[in-house]
């Protein structure tokens, strides 16, 4: 696949300000910091598309991650499964959700060890705050700190009972668990008057990180945001600045991401804009347009604020000394939700009282240049973008790198990244071998190989991938697209290409057989 590498030239000014003692002192401090293994900052987004943040296209402004990214590696192949649950459990195990309880309904993992317990036993500190979308509570799987939402969504400005003084909370349900460490509540009422999702789970990880054993040991953190994840909803300060930057409608806003690609050398010339899977804006009637606006300004907000918190994030790292020697990775859990709910309250979408979603046409744009959306193992559903950004470990920095990855491969990474050799057995008990494939060699321009094909299935979604070969379903009907020559999936070539197609499928078969999908 043509690619185009824009590595920016960096310019260092060094100001010389210590004593040839204090220069000596720093150097061997740094020699002692480089020989221990990073600390891993771990960060998920909720149901963003692929060009969602500005470094990926999008006009939405997250400075943050841009920042990583400019100084880091963007990642433009990595993969997810195209559905909350079942890529968290890929992420935190190694394996595909199928081989550990967690293929088709959120549940306890088993035959596998977390993150958590592998890192902790390779003597790292543990904290995750966030969503699990699991029902066992993360302090039992390792982690030494866990603050946030069992289930899969929930009110943004409050998940449980109506307070006094506010209107009532649009909710699906409002018996959502909430985890503050080994304390569980169903339902979780917040005290703070000021309480919001995205901030409060990051103002729990910065009081981690002044606890003393971040001076002791590596940390890891987990940061699983439940943002942009429905219900659309943001503090009216972050809204305002959105006011009116998508009357232009969605093809507009989707051809100027597009084009930003492009200019910015995300996309190479073989990428092509499929065609638009939304509404035509012009056909929409004054009303539906303001709704439609409001909608895209409420989800930007969000992902703007997002940002926000995981500047605070980097920020506390850099005070505390330890940015140098800390890998930054983000992603999303899937593509941009075409998922409609509509719990209408009496508030403007965006607000406490009214449950909204983002919706189809909105999604595909969040997805550019991809088709689909969450749930399809088409790429718009399977593909997320990726920024990686350690200053001790990434030599070229700001370059593009398109390996296909797979959230299986973070738990061979992280495993090796920390120096320890992933079990055959935990708790006296067979688990299942890693699936993935260590790819922390990228970091140091090196390669890796992949000598197995990668496999989604999730709902009526099914695929497999083994180099530029892609055989994709949805509702039993498969397609074959080369992603090298058609990386959006435009040509399908299983009618020229049937030798091909008939051997992904008995591969897809085979694997399907092995982890128990009938």
């Amino acid at each position: 696949m043509t690619r185009k590498s824009l590595t920016n030239p960096t310019v260092i000014f060094i100001i010389i300000l210590f004593s040839t003692c204090n220069q000596s002192n720093k150097q061997n401090q740094e020699e002692t910091t480089s020989a221990q293994p990073p600390n891993i900052v771990l960060i998920l987004a909720d149901d963003l598309g692929y060009s969602d943040i500005g470094c990926f296209g999008s006009e939405v402004n997250t400075p943050n991650l841009d920042r990583l990214a400019n100084n880091g590696m963007r990642f433009t192949e990595v993969y997810n499964t195209s559905k909350c649950f079942p890529s968290r459990a890929c992420l935190l195990t190694g394996a595909y959700a199928q081989q550990v309880n967690m293929g088709s309904r959120p549940a306890i993992i088993q035959n596998a060890m977390t993150l958590g317990e592998m890192l902790k036993q390779a003597g790292y500190y543990t904290m995750w705050s966030g969503k699990h979308h699991s029902t066992e509570n993360p302090i039992d799987r390792g982690f030494d700190h866990y603050y946030g939402l069992l289930d899969g969504a929930c009110n943004h400005f409050n998940p449980g009972e109506e307070r006094p003084g506010e209107g009532k909370p649009a909710q699906k349900r409002p018996d959502r668990t909430w985890c503050i460490d080994e304390q569980e509540y169903s339902p979780f009422t917040p005290g703070a008057e000021d309480f919001y999702t995205t901030d409060f789970f990051t103002n729990y990880a910065l009081q981690w990180l002044d606890e003393p054993q971040i001076d002791d040991k590596p940390f890891f953190l987990y940061l699983a945001y439940t943002a942009p994840h429905d219900p659309l909803m943001a503090w009216p300060e972050d809204i305002a600045k959105y006011e009116g930057k998508y009357s232009s409608g969605f093809a507009e806003v989707r051809q100027q991401r597009f084009q930003k690609q492009k200019s910015i050398g995300l996309v190479g010339e073989d990428y092509t804009l499929p065609e638009a899977q939304h509404q035509d804006w012009e056909s929409l009637s004054a009303e539906e347009k303001a709704r439609e606006e409001r909608k895209m300004e409420v989800y930007a907000a969000m992902i703007d604020r997002l940002d926000q918190n995981i500047g605070r994030v980097l920020d506390k790292i850099k005070a505390l000394g330890k940015e140098e020697n800390t890998l930054v990775i983000f992603v999303s859990d899937n593509g941009a939700s075409a998922e409609v709910v509509n719990i209408e309250g009496s508030g403007k979408i965006g607000s406490l009282t009214r449950w909204t979603s983002l919706g189809p046409d909105w999604a595909n744009v969040g997805n550019t240049p991809l088709r689909y959306f969450k749930n399809y193992s088409y790429e718009g559903g399977i593909r997320t973008p990726m920024v990686a950004y350690w200053p001790a470990g990434i030599e070229s920095k700001g370059s593009f790198n398109d390996t296909p990855l797979h959230f299986i491969d973070f738990m061979a990474t992280f495993a090796s990244l920390a120096g320890v050799e992933y079990p055959a057995t935990y708790n006296q008990e067979e688990i299942v071998p890693l699936q993935g494939e260590d790819f922390s060699p990228l970091f140091a321009g090196q390669s890796i190989t992949r000598d197995k094909p990668l496999y989604w299935q999730w709902a009526k979604g099914r695929a497999v991938r083994d180099d530029e070969w892609k055989l994709v379903s949805w509702n039993n009907e498969w397609e074959l697209y080369n992603l090298e020559n058609d990386p959006t999936e435009t040509n399908n070539l299983i009618g020229e290409n049937q030798e091909k197609a008939i051997a992904l499928q008995e591969a897809f078969k085979t694997w399907a057989s092995e982890v128990g999908i009938e």
